[in-house]
């Protein structure tokens, strides 16, 4: 496949060097787009691509992968997924694999995290794809067991379906051998993992995030992966919900405004 690689850290992060590597020894056509630095937690924003304004892109090389073309984006990793299905940096791709993200993405941190986010633009532009990301550690991170588990996982998301699949794959950092298994989970609820309150000093918004005072539900991603498990959450990416009710009450309320002019 024509694979694009992007992430949310940064072209120069080792975890996006790490699954470029794997993906391209696996046989894929590999390419890199990605932000030129660290926009974490930017979603899936885009920024501001309707503007008359160029986007700056910047070629870079990389030694140890000297065959693979990679391009830093002044824009976040979303972008860079809808500059490529829009046939900017040649061939369509046939699909994403974002990351690898230091600090696992699991619970309602999908919903921030430009990793996932990147993945859910993707398969919002009809393409399947994959987010990678492995559990925070201060020391020395085990790229390559993410990066191993990434290719089967892409292989999965790229699987013929009725619409365009994204996989959420969390790794804990341990060597491959001491990784338990692969699970399926679902998302932790938000507050499941930590507790974060905010105030105002001095003109400052400070925010303090604790552990929360209780152990996630056992099933959840970030208790598997807290528990030495890779976890592979599916996701549904923009799809709307199948509940109904609000155009009665919107309607309702629509009938009762009074009509006429300046109305």
């Amino acid at each position: 496949m024509r694979v694009l690689v992007t992430n949310d850290d940064g072209v120069e992060s080792p975890g996006i060097q790490a699954l470029a590597a794997a993906l391209h020894d696996a046989g894929h056509e590999v390419f890199v787009v990605a932000p030129a630095s660290d926009l974490s937690g930017a979603g899936a924003a885009i920024g501001p691509l309707h503007r008359s304004e160029p986007i700056p892109v910047a070629q870079r090389h990389w030694d140890e992968l000297p065959d693979i073309r990679v391009l830093a984006l002044e824009r976040p990793p979303a972008t860079a997924v809808y500059l490529a299905c829009l046939g900017a940096f040649g061939g369509r791709p046939d699909a994403v694999a974002s990351g690898i993200n230091p600090g696992a993405n699991t619970g309602h941190l999908v919903l921030h995290s430009g990793t996932v986010g990147a993945a859910l633009t993707a398969a919002g532009l009809g393409v399947p794809a994959l987010a990678v990301s492995m559990k925070w550690s201060t020391e020395e991170y085990h790229w390559q067991t993410a990066a191993q588990l990434a290719v089967p996982a892409l292989a999965w998301a790229a699987e013929p379906a009725d619409s365009p699949r994204v996989c959420n794959l969390n790794v804990p950092n341990l060597p491959l051998a001491e990784v338990r298994g692969v699970r399926q989970a679902h998302l932790a609820p938000y507050g499941e993992f930590w507790v974060a309150s905010a105030d105002v000093r001095e003109g400052d918004v400070r925010i303090e995030f604790q552990g929360a005072d209780h152990e996630p539900h056992p099933e959840s991603d970030a208790a598997l992966v807290e528990a030495g498990w890779a976890t592979v959450t599916p996701l549904l990416g923009i799809v709307a919900a199948p509940l109904k009710g609000a155009a009665e009450v919107v309607e309702n309320r629509l009938r009762k405004a009074p009509r006429g002019p300046g109305t």
